[in-house]
């Protein structure tokens, strides 16, 4: 997984250190938005699809995966309607003048874009859940290829418009390329259940029962995580928007790669925990901490000591402010552990509990993000991003205390690693200065 990772995230950033030199900071702005709202659309929606076969008993049942799999192709194709009014209903906002001139939200591409990109809704609508069957077997290798194939269609189409026409519906043509063939690789080359229509009434309760709090925790989840974001795209210009995409971009991988371990190796293991053997889940789950911790604590401390100098290096001037956006932002990286034991609160049958840290948050970053834009411009609505991560840890460590797998000495074991993180990142903004003369 974390090999297969590598080299996706090669793809994405080479793709991301080409694109910066062939588009402007404004194209990258319009697209996050439009990925924001289809990324809203799909967690507002989400009933836990995946996380209902990995967990459920009769995940293996062909007729419970085929009832999964046409909730999914019903959701779906409902999401895309449903993004298909977003768009028309930003068109007539801007047309009235009902958002602010010179915000993201008023360009007239906008809306045109979330069209194009919505399309991609309808098409995973129909992959096959055979990813879901490889997550539960823990058989995660061709998968991760997949979604590899995906990036590289993603990065070929994208190129390949740019060749044409220089324009931000290169982003879009690589968004529906690479999810096009995510979809057909799914049906063709994994193993595992062929999908058909079915309909069966046990699996449909389970599927709703289950998912209820799926669907609460993960649209308070995005909004939590994309909030600030969106915020700012009501406050400043699209360029600005676009340059903050970079440093999002860079801790969103070390986010990504946590939350992919979490939920693709170490939520399957602690539900078969929790199943077979619960008296030992505290024992299992701080081996899976330990190593996790240390991974998140080396990387925010190196990146809040070298991000100027990083971004330096790797793009030119126009993204010069992305510098000190990532020292800011990599704080949050020192947050991400705290996600195991919001997965091991649904493996223990307890998803609401999500609901309630996300639902924490989400109220400090809607008043902190604007408060700090107020007084101290884009760096204090950042700060106050991260300031919203921290203060929901202390209800986390609560439930976490509650159900018995939380320990104090666990928890600071791997503390030291922020320090060797900081003197790694000193060590290579120095080697950058010397020899790159950034």
């Amino acid at each position: 997984m974390f090999v297969g990772f590598g080299w996706g995230y090669a793809v994405r950033f080479g793709s991301n250190l080409l694109l910066t030199r062939l588009l402007v900071p404004d194209m990258f702005g319009l697209m996050t938005i439009a990925n924001i709202v289809m990324t809203g659309l799909y967690m507002f929606s989400d009933l836990g699809l995946q996380a209902v076969i990995v967990r459920s008993r009769r995940g293996d049942d062909p007729v419970f995966i085929n009832t999964v799999w046409t909730v999914q192709i019903f959701r779906g194709l409902l999401l895309w309607l449903v993004a298909l009014s977003v768009a028309l209903a930003l068109f007539v906002a801007a047309r009235i003048g009902m958002v602010p001139k010179n915000s993201v939200y008023a360009d007239p591409r906008l809306p045109f874009i979330i069209i194009g990109v919505s399309f991609g809704l309808v098409i995973m609508a129909f992959a096959s859940t055979k990813s879901y069957e490889a997550y539960r077997r823990l058989a995660i290798g061709r998968v991760t290829l997949m979604e590899l194939f995906g990036q590289l269609a993603n990065f070929a189409g994208t190129l390949a418009w740019v060749i044409i026409d220089r324009s931000v519906w290169a982003l879009v043509a690589g968004n529906i390329c690479s999810t096009l063939v995510v979809a057909l690789v799914s049906h063709i080359w994994l193993p595992g259940t062929p999908n058909r229509f079915k309909r069966e009434e046990l699996a449909l309760q389970e599927v709703l029962h289950f998912g209820k709090w799926i669907f609460i925790s993960s649209g308070l989840y995005f909004l939590a995580r994309n909030c600030d974001r969106l915020i700012l795209g009501g406050l400043t210009t699209s360029t600005v928007l676009g340059v903050s995409i970079i440093p999002y971009m860079i801790v969103g991988a070390i986010e990504a790669i946590v939350l992919r371990s979490i939920n693709s190796v170490l939520f399957p293991v602690l539900s078969e925990i929790v199943r077979e053997r619960p008296n030992t889940l505290k024992a299992n789950y701080y081996r899976m901490h330990t190593l996790v911790s240390a991974f998140c604590y080396f990387c925010s401390g190196c990146l809040m000591v070298s991000g100027q100098a990083l971004i330096g290096l790797l793009y030119n001037r126009h993204y010069a402010d992305a510098g000190w956006m990532l020292e800011i932002l990599a704080a949050v990286i020192l947050t991400y552990p705290f996600q195991i034991a919001i997965q091991a609160f649904t493996a223990l049958g307890m998803p609401n509990l999500q609901s309630y840290a996300a639902g924490n948050r989400l109220i400090v970053l809607v008043s902190a993000v604007p408060l700090g834009f107020y007084f101290f411009g884009v760096p204090g609505a950042l700060w106050g991003s991260v300031l919203s991560q921290f203060l929901s840890i202390p209800l986390i460590i609560y439930y976490s205390l509650r159900h018995g797998f939380f320990g104090l000495r666990e928890e600071l074991l791997p503390l030291p690693m922020v320090f060797v993180g900081a003197a790694a990142g000193k060590l290579l903004s120095v080697f950058i200065s010397k020899y790159h003369g950034v």
